[in-house]
């Protein structure tokens, strides 16, 4: 090989070494909250107040967290998640807010419970430009990436739900006159629309009666003694568990036989039907994503299976048939995937890019058929759900798992 040669194959080796030396150096970047061996996650939840009941989802994703760090962490990073107590209290919420944010430093605030909370941070969170990541709350509003391009869902939107029973009653049941219990706020409101964007130019002769309720109130009693004189024979409980257990109890004891939808974010068999009494809660109509803890059918399948095994090992203390506990469960998984496929790269822009990347994604607690999608486009990670009837001390699920898109 002549001199010339040599000089060039050197110089081009030099120049690949050179070039494959800067691409090491540049796959690894960091936004605060990072590091080689550091993934530092906030959570806000209402570890006491009214929705308390929801608590135990932060202390499964702790577990959970716990249990990928004693793995030996993600990429080798550790995840070093805070979690901090609102008391589904908003201006306590954006307190906790700026402390993850301006105090702790985090990398993004991770599945932050409530509506009204969620509501009151995310201004904050998307001008600071900080991942508001799989809320825990189905607002439709969280599906905005024009103009919240930082906050994104994780479960089905509340208006989808309420719009799947919409259809149902008006196919079933086309002459129904209908009471509805919601809670006065954002999420209660939320899901009233769904309702009667479902019900069409039929809502206004359907719905016979509207009772909202505050969260401070001790009891609900006297609105669902009122929503009884309405004579109406459709009940829609668009309530927080605590409430929800109170209207199931109260529509049993004054003898009130109405068909009856509670929404799904109050489904839960450990943390709301038992307390009400599985007698009261028969026949009671819900819609679900997620495989429930006390149906026997799910005892042999291997994400179940999976599931229960952490609950033994890892978070013992947990309630297994408390429905919070499936959803931490999933949506750690979740979060966990987007960190894995952000690499070495934990800016918080690639986390948003990363989660709006997920392509039929499931997390093995999700019921078959139900997948994870997102896209630039479309920040509403889960939009399907499939409708069940509560008999004896469990759900049965009953028709097809219905797609039901709504917002963007």
């Amino acid at each position: 090989m002549s001199a010339t040669k040599k000089l060039a194959v050197l110089g081009a080796a030099l120049a690949f070494v050179a070039t494959s030396g800067s691409a090491a150096l540049a796959q690894k970047k960091y936004d605060t909250g990072a590091s080689d061996t550091e993934i530092k996650i906030g959570n806000i939840m209402p570890y006491s107040g009214p929705a308390s009941a929801y608590g135990v989802i932060g202390r499964t994703e702790a577990a959970y967290f716990k249990k990928i760090n004693d793995a030996g962490g993600i990429n080798g990073r550790k995840i070093n998640f805070i979690s901090y107590d609102d008391a589904y209290s908003p201006p306590k919420a954006v307190e906790q807010a700026r402390k993850l944010v301006e105090s702790d430093e985090v990398l993004l605030i991770f599945n932050s419970l409530g509506t009204p909370s969620n509501s009151a941070i995310q201004k904050y969170m998307n001008s600071k430009k900080v991942p508001q990541l799989f809320v825990a709350t189905g607002a439709t509003k969280w599906n905005d990436p024009k103009d919240f391009p930082w906050t994104m869902g994780w479960q089905p939107n509340y208006q989808s739900e309420t719009q799947i029973y919409a259809k149902y009653i008006l196919k079933n049941m086309p002459n129904a006159k209908i009471a509805v219990l919601y809670q006065n706020d954002d999420y209660g409101k939320d899901y009233l629309k769904g309702l009667k964007d479902g019900l069409g130019q039929k809502a206004a002769s359907m719905i016979v009666a509207e009772e909202s309720f505050e969260t401070s109130q001790p009891t609900i009693d006297s609105n669902i003694v009122k929503l009884k004189a309405s004579n109406a024979d459709v009940f829609i409980d668009i309530a927080t568990p605590k409430f929800a257990a109170q209207a199931i109890k109260k529509v049993a004891e004054i003898g009130w036989k109405p068909t009856h939808f509670l929404n799904n974010v109050s489904a839960s068999v450990g943390s709301v039907i038992k307390p009400a009494g599985f007698e009261n809660a028969q026949d009671i109509i819900s819609a679900a994503y997620l495989k429930d803890a006390s149906d026997k059918q799910w005892d042999n399948d291997p994400g179940m299976k999976e599931f229960y095994a952490f609950m033994a090992k890892d978070f013992p203390e947990g309630d297994k048939l408390d429905g919070g506990t499936v959803v931490g469960f999933g949506v750690a998984q979740t979060l966990v995937q987007v960190l894995k496929q952000c690499g070495d790269n934990l800016t918080r822009e690639n986390i948003m890019k990363q989660a709006a990347s997920l392509k039929d994604f499931r997390t093995e607690v999700l019921l078959p058929g139900v997948k994870i999608n997102t896209a630039a486009n479309d920040f509403a990670p889960i939009s399907q759900l499939q409708l069940m009837k509560f008999k004896g001390e469990k759900w049965e699920l009953f028709g097809e798992v219905i797609s039901a898109d709504v917002g963007g």
